[in-house]
Parts: structure tokens; C-alpha cells; sequence
């Protein structure tokens, strides 16, 4: 069949219209699609072949003076005066007199790369050269032709908020059910992309990876501060005023802390190496916020407050009001 009419294009199409058409095509055909069908495969053959010869500038120019057949073999002999009759001129079978070497392997090295094409089409698998998508090598013009992987597979995980900081490892249940562990990477935030190379669908030119995507689950009393995490620890008016240990949680288990004399509400302490990791792997702090818990409706608290000559300063005098 004409190369043209194999692609569906008439003859005078731009190379932006073969392109498209090939695309087209290569979707509707490919073997990953149609695996109990193999008439689509070798159509998927026949087109990948003709977009291989049309897709080359000058190939197609010998083609459509018929220079050279739709395998991208000379349509023409140029008898014994070359150096020998049969096709093979100057003792080397495949070479040409001048203009047209390679005519004899036609397709060979110099054509053009299809890994372009291929890029997206099928889940990201990108051509490779050395078998077709249906583990062997296409007839036409001497040249082995694309393999493609298997397509990438994308998941969601969603992180406890302590696993992150603390890098646990995770697990992941995969399309065929099996069930992997992952670590989770320094630096780890919303969002962030773990490939595991081979664990996507299967293809001829080998499988696909699997891509997670990390959600972090929010935590209901913590919240993440770049590489730090935040806390808001309620203390009592007495350990305010008077100070002392208090246990506070962390995402690494609760430890104590000194809460110093006279503390008011709105007062950070830091917890080293408490928070989240970087990239570099250096884990930032837990940064604390003191907030004083008054109790409500307190007579003896009422009284001392009534009778406190301090109760008489302006602690907004700071704020100009």
C-alpha cells in the first residue's frame, strides 16, 4: 500500500499532518491495546514504517520521485558498470555509487528517532530502537523498530502527620494487589513525588513505574512551620506565675519541659530536633507557644485578682492604646 494512503494523508501533507496522523494511528494500534488482535499489530507496523520513511526529508523526496519503494529500497538497477550486478556495487552489498549510499540497507542508522512521538502516547514510555511493540523486529527497509514500556501508574498516599516528621516508612498497595514499603525521602512535604522504577503496567520494552504522591494528613493539635513544627501548650496560671516541668507532646513521643517564672501567654520555647527533616536531612525544632488557661468562675482567683495592686498597669501600654 502507498505510503500516504497507509497513514490516510494525500500526498502533498505537510509534515505536521503525517505527524498528527501517525499519532492518531499508533494510538488506535498499538499493541498494549489490542493484545488479542494481531492485525492491529501489524498495522502498527506498516504505519510506524511509513512514518519513518516520510518523516525524513530526504527520503521522502526519493520516494516520491520512485526512487526507492515503500521499504525505502532502490526501485531502479544500475547494472554491472557499478562494480557488479545483483545490487552490490563496488564489491560492498548495500553501497551505492555516489548519491546513494545506504540505499542497499535503507533505514538504517540515519533515519529519524521516534522516541519523540512516542513520549506521552503511551504513558510516558518513550521508544526504544532494537524491537517492535510486539517483542520482534519489523520487516521494512532492514531497520528495527520502536519497543515501547509499559505505561507509569500514579497513586496517592496519604502520610500520618508523625510518620512525616519522623520518616516512617509507609506502605503502598499497588494496582495487582501487591503491597510494597516505601521510605519516605528527607524534605518530605505535600506533595512530593516517590518513583518506583518497574512497578507500573508491564510492556514490551518493559514495565512502567508506579508514581506516589505524598499527602500529608493534617494533626489536630500540630501544625508544620517550614521544617518546624508548632505547638500551643496550655498551662495553668499557677505554673505560669510560679514555673516548673510540664510534659509536653512531640512528634518523637512527650518530653518534659521548664516553663520559667512569670510566663505569660504567647511565649515561645524551642525543643531541638523535634520537627521535620530538610533535604540535607537536618531536622528543624518544636516551637512551643505558652498559652495560659484561666479557670472560670473561680471566687478565691476573683478575690486575689480584685485585691492584686499589679492589676492596676496598662499591659497594652505598648501598642499605644
Amino acid at each position: 500500500m502507498d505510503l500516504y494512503a497507509r497513514l490516510g494523508v494525500k500526498k502533498g501533507a505537510s509534515d505536521a499532518e503525517i505527524k498528527k496522523a501517525y499519532r492518531s494511528l499508533a494510538k488506535q494500534l498499538h499493541p498494549d491495546k489490542n493484545k488479542d488482535n494481531p492485525k492491529a499489530a501489524e498495522r502498527f507496523s506498516q504505519v510506524t514504517a511509513a512514518y519513518d520513511l516520510l518523516s525524513d526529508s530526504t527520503k521522502r523526496a526519493r520516494y516520491d520521485r520512485g526512487e526507492i519503494d515503500e521499504d525505502g529500497n532502490p526501485k531502479m538497477s544500475f547494472g554491472s558498470g557499478f562494480g557488479g550486478g545483483g545490487g552490490s556495487y563496488g564489491g560492498r552489498p548495500g553501497a551505492g555509487p555516489a548519491g546513494f549510499e545506504g540505499f542497499g540497507n535503507a533505514g538504517g542508522g540515519g533515519g529519524p528517532d521516534l522516541s519523540d512521538l512516542f513520549e506521552g502516547l503511551f504513558g510516558g514510555g518513550g521508544a526504544r530502537r532494537g524491537a517492535n511493540p510486539g517483542g520482534g523486529s519489523f520487516a521494512g527497509g532492514g531497520r528495527a523498530r520502536a519497543s515501547v514500556k509499559g505505561a507509569d501508574v500514579a497513586y496517592r498516599l496519604t502520610v500520618p502527620f508523625i510518620d512525616a516528621a519522623t520518616l516512617s516508612p509507609q506502605r503502598v498497595t499497588l494496582a495487582d494487589g501487591a503491597t510494597v514499603e516505601i521510605k519516605l525521602p528527607k524534605g518530605v512535604e505535600d506533595g512530593t513525588k516517590i518513583r518506583l522504577t518497574g512497578k507500573g503496567e508491564k510492556g514490551p520494552g518493559g514495565s512502567g513505574d508506579a508514581i506516589v504522591t505524598i499527602a500529608l494528613e493534617p494533626h489536630r493539635f500540630f501544625t508544620r512551620d517550614g521544617s518546624n513544627v508548632r505547638l500551643d501548650l496550655p498551662v495553668s496560671l499557677k505554673e505560669a506565675v510560679l514555673g516548673g516541668k510540664v510534659k509536653v507532646p512531640t512528634p518523637d513521643g512527650a518530653v518534659m519541659l521548664s516553663v520559667p517564672k512569670g510566663a505569660s501567654s504567647g511565649k515561645v520555647l524551642r525543643i531541638k530536633g523535634r520537627g521535620f527533616s530538610d533535604k540535607a536531612g537536618n531536622r528543624g525544632d518544636l516551637l512551643v507557644t505558652l498559652m495560659v488557661d484561666l479557670p472560670a468562675a473561680d471566687p478565691a482567683l476573683e478575690q486575689f485578682a480584685s485585691s492584686w495592686s499589679g492589676a492596676d498597669g496598662n499591659p497594652r501600654a505598648g501598642l499605644g492604646v
